[in-house]
């Protein structure tokens, strides 16, 4: 499902909402997610799951092609784990 679908969705099921309205409410939940991914906290949606970030530190790597070495900064990357309740969900065909 893509974030238009997911728009549309919405909107579908709440009638008495502006399809703009749920647009930008969809969006805004996204960014303070990102946002605070940013700042690294961690995002936690109870049942769902929680976001967070690892770090991964820097280290020699190789390149493909040419097999040269070459040196992988430090990165940080998002990192979700699923909740109770969703893992049960999806293993259970519900």
């Amino acid at each position: 499902m893509t974030k238009s679908e997911l728009i549309a969705r919405l909107a579908e099921l709440n009638p008495h909402l502006y399809q703009r309205d749920v647009e930008r409410i969809v969006t805004t939940i996204f960014d303070e997610i990102a946002a605070a991914l940013a700042r690294g906290d961690r995002v936690e949606l109870r049942g769902f799951g929680a976001f967070s970030v690892k770090r991964r530190d820097a280290r020699q790597g190789r390149n493909p092609r040419t097999g040269a070495s070459v040196d992988v900064s430090e990165k940080v990357v998002p990192f979700f784990k699923t909740g109770k309740l969703l893992r049960e969900r999806l293993n259970t065909g519900n």
